[in-house]
Parts: C-alpha cells; structure tokens; sequence
C-alpha cells in the first residue's frame, strides 16, 4: 500500500529525515515510536504531502504522491491535483480540527458531499453510520463545543473515514487528549484494525502498540532506526538508542 524510497526532508539546516525506506502492506498496521523531534510527525505529513520532501518517493497503492512522472522525471502535481489526491488517505492529527459553526453530520459528510461520493440527501445516513462506528450514535446534531475532547478525536476520525481511504494516518491522535479519554479512541483504532484498515500510526501508547501493530518502527534523529514485529522491537530491541527510549517510557 505505501512505498517510501529514500525519503528525506530539510527545514532550513535541519535535517528531519534521512533516507528512510519503509514499506506498509495492504491491511497492516505500523506504529511509530520514538522521541520529540525524531522526524514521527514529519514523516506523515511527506506520505500525505502537507510536507514536501526535498529527495526520495513515496507511492500509495501505487501512485506517486504529489508528484506524476513524465520523461523519467517527478513534476509536482497542481494544489487542485494534490487537494483531490489527499482527500483519498485519511488523517487524524493530535488536535481536532472540528469546524466549530458546523454540526457534527455535517462535519463528517462535507468533504464526501464537496467532492460528489454521496449526495446531500444520502449525507446524514452516512453520518449516522460512521457515528455508529465510533460508538457516537447520539452525537449526529451536536457541535463540537458540546463534546469532549475524546469525542471530538472520534468524530474526526469518523470523518477520515468518510471518503472510504484505503490508508489511515494518525499523528499522536491520543496526546491532546485527558487520560481518562484515552481508551475510547484507541478502541475505535484497535477496530479498525481488526476490520483490516491499513494504518500508520504516530503514538506514544506502547501498550496499543505491542497489541494491535503488525510491526513497529522506532525513528531517532531523522532515521528509520529499526523495524520489526512489536516482540523484537518492543522486547528485544538490537540498538541502545531504543532500549533506553523505551527504558524512560515503559
């Protein structure tokens, strides 16, 4: 589903990413582990192109992201081409970002309705069916203000959902969030896992990592340090940059 080749990203003279090459298969669920700072976040936003990378390729389900390749060279697609080609992969970011004046139905159904997948009309039985699925049934003519902040996360990944992505990304979706508000959204994840949603997954929950993640990648300074089934990293980890990070965590 997703091919990262090479990928690296610069802000100014820092250097956030190096050469990473990472792959996720259909219905895989990677969680990325490691220190603020580490490239986690950045390297996201590159898969679904809020960041561009300055080297490297990333491919999902097979099509260059933000890019198209004519005579054997990447040519940036237009912020018309980029918009439409995001609106295919689902993201959850730490905040929210709820559109405060619209109810929830309709936060979760404008960007279908915008780009002509469902009809206005068809709009809040898709609401009230990714509602279900988050386990908001009651929420559908709330507005954010009236929910809390785990609720909110819910909604918003309820409206990911929306536009039927074959990919999921979520940056740290659980850190903005009371700790008591904490299981419900990682229960919604754990679903979507188990229903076979490819996922890659930013997160500082080690728990919902070793349980739901296929493999883990723990990142630090920029690179992909190592990857591999949660057991090996998580229990086993072969460098000492990773068993002190987990060391300060667990």
């Amino acid at each position: 589903m997703v091919q990262i080749r090479g990928l690296s990203k610069s802000f100014h003279r820092l250097q956030v990413l190096r050469e990473i090459d990472l792959d996720v298969a259909a219905g895989e669920v990677l969680c990325i582990l490691g220190p603020s700072g580490s490239g986690k976040s950045t390297l996201l936003r590159c898969v679904n192109h809020l960041e561009v990378p300055d080297a490297g390729s990333i491919r999902v389900a097979g099509a260059h992201v933000g890019f198209r390749e004519k005579d054997g060279r990447l040519h940036e697609l237009s912020p018309r081409e980029i918009a439409h080609q995001r609106a295919s992969t689902g993201m959850v970011f730490q905040r929210f970002n709820l559109y405060p004046h619209l109810t929830v139905t309709e936060n979760i159904t404008v960007a279908p309705v915008s780009r002509g997948l469902i009809s206005k009309r068809e709009a809040p039985a898709r609401a009230r069916e990714l509602l279900a699925r988050v386990g908001l049934n009651d929420k559908a003519m709330a507005y954010p203000s009236e929910l809390s902040g785990g609720q909110q996360q819910r909604v918003a990944i309820a409206r990911a959902l929306a536009t039927n992505p074959p990919l999921m990304l979520f940056d740290e979706p659980t850190s903005a969030l009371d700790p008591e508000l904490v299981g419900d959204v990682l229960e919604v994840m754990r679903s979507l896992a188990e229903d076979g949603m490819t996922m890659m997954v930013v997160t500082h929950e080690i728990g919902f990592a070793r349980e739901v993640a296929d493999r883990v990648a723990f990142m630090d300074e920029g690179a992909a340090l190592e990857i591999g089934p949660p057991v090996d990293v998580l229990e086993h980890p072969q460098y000492e940059r990773t068993r002190d990070f987990l060391a300060r965590v667990l």
